[in-house]
C-alpha cells in the first residue's frame, strides 16, 4: 500500500527537481562535486573500512562444539524458577529533610 505524500512534501520535491533540472542546464561541472561526495558517503556506508580486514581474520568454524559451560548454563536456565520481586526497605530516616524540595 502506497504512502500517501502531503502537500508541503510534493511541493518541496518539484522544487527540488525544478533546481536540479535548471542547475544542470546552466552550469553541469557545478553539480560533479556533490555527486562525488555524496556517492564516496554511499560507498563508505556501504563498504566500511575496517569490514575487509575483520572477515579475513575471523576463523571460518566448521563444526559446532559444546563445551562443558555451554550445557551447564543451558540446564540451569531450563530449571530456574520465577521469583517475584521484591521491595527492601530503606533503613534511612529522613525527618528532617522537607518531604518535597
Amino acid at each position: 500500500m502506497p504512502r500517501k505524500l502531503s502537500l508541503p512534501t510534493i511541493i518541496i520535491l518539484v522544487l527540488v527537481v525544478i533546481g536540479l533540472v535548471s542547475q544542470t542546464i546552466s552550469n553541469p561541472y557545478q553539480l560533479l562535486i556533490p555527486v562525488f561526495v555524496f556517492g564516496a558517503i554511499y560507498l563508505l556506508y556501504k563498504f566500511p573500512p575496517g569490514a575487509a580486514r575483520k572477515a579475513n581474520t575471523k576463523p571460518q568454524q566448521r563444526y559446532k562444539t559444546n563445551s562443558r559451560k555451554d550445557t551447564q548454563q543451558a540446564s540451569r536456565s531450563k530449571t530456574r524458577k520465577n521469583m517475584p520481586f521484591r521491595v527492601i526497605e530503606g533503613g534511612k530516616d529522613d525527618d528532617d529533610l522537607p518531604k518535597y524540595h
